[in-house]
């Protein structure tokens, strides 16, 4: 049913696994439209109570864009990248449709959460990760700015000052402080993370998915600035960003790994 990602229901429980341990479960075209679809799917099934959103393997929920698969079809004509395009017809309708799922997502984070990934796990409703798994809003590192929603949902867990923190020095926050932060819901040790979502999905395939539903759109409504405003701020800034000399460099010093020689510009 789903090329790049794992679908399942069972008591309630539907299960969406990113499915490309290979690269880190990175974020191609096939898997954010697999992504877009599943949860509409989830969310039109009657049997679906709670959602369970995890990676594949043991090193990483989601670690951003796949720069290879991804990047390439946004080039412009000038040499720089069409990123706003991308990020309106890709990433938008991905958040769009977790954000308007009427059920509870809860996030299995068991490895690291970067860039977009970071970005995705922000989208879900309940946190929870292991306390050797990290989140990082790397984008800085190839000179451009967070996105997929990444600048509505930050500042509102951690507050502006510490938000502004993380996305301008992408640094890694592990499990331990990204609960003392607000960045996640809990963190456990890895051995105990299976048992912890267990908990909590059994608890929200058991409540009341009505009401449950309801007060995760009214708590949406009550946070936005809009949320699709503030997609719009992000699509309109990184399509700029994406024709700067800094993200050719630092795109172009990722894919043959070496270090970025940014020039501000």
């Amino acid at each position: 049913m789903y090329e790049n990602l794992l679908y399942s229901v069972e008591n309630g429980v539907c299960r969406i696994t990113l499915n490309r341990p290979a690269v880190y479960n990175a974020l191609s075209p096939g898997l954010i439209a697999d992504i877009t679809a599943a949860m509409t799917d989830a969310g039109a099934d009657p049997a679906v109570r709670v959602v369970v959103l995890t990676g594949a393997g043991d090193k990483a929920f989601c670690s951003g864009a796949d720069l290879k698969a991804g990047f390439a079809a946004t080039a412009g004509n000038g040499g720089g990248l069409s990123l706003g395009t991308s990020l309106r017809e890709t990433y938008h309708p991905m958040i769009l449709a977790m954000r308007a799922l009427p059920k509870p997502i809860v996030g299995r984070v068991n490895g690291v959460a970067a860039g977009a990934g970071c970005s995705l796990a922000l989208a879900c409703d309940v946190l929870l990760c292991a306390d050797e798994a990290y989140f990082s809003q790397i984008f800085v590192n190839i000179g451009l700015m967070p996105d997929a929603g990444s600048t509505f949902f930050l500042p509102r867990l951690v507050g502006s000052l510490k938000a502004f923190e993380l996305c301008s020095t992408g640094r890694r926050v592990y499990g331990p402080e990204a609960a003392q932060l607000g960045l996640v819901t809990r963190s456990v040790p890895t051995a105990d993370l299976d048992r912890a979502v267990e908990e909590t999905v059994g608890y929200y395939a058991t409540a009341p998915t009505a009401a449950i539903g309801a007060m995760k759109k009214v708590l949406n409504q009550s946070l936005y600035s809009d949320l699709a405003h503030q997609l719009e701020q992000e699509a309109e800034n990184q399509n700029a960003l994406g024709q700067s000399t800094d993200a050719m460099e630092g795109i172009g010093a990722f894919l043959m790994k070496r270090p970025a020689k940014f020039q501000g510009q």
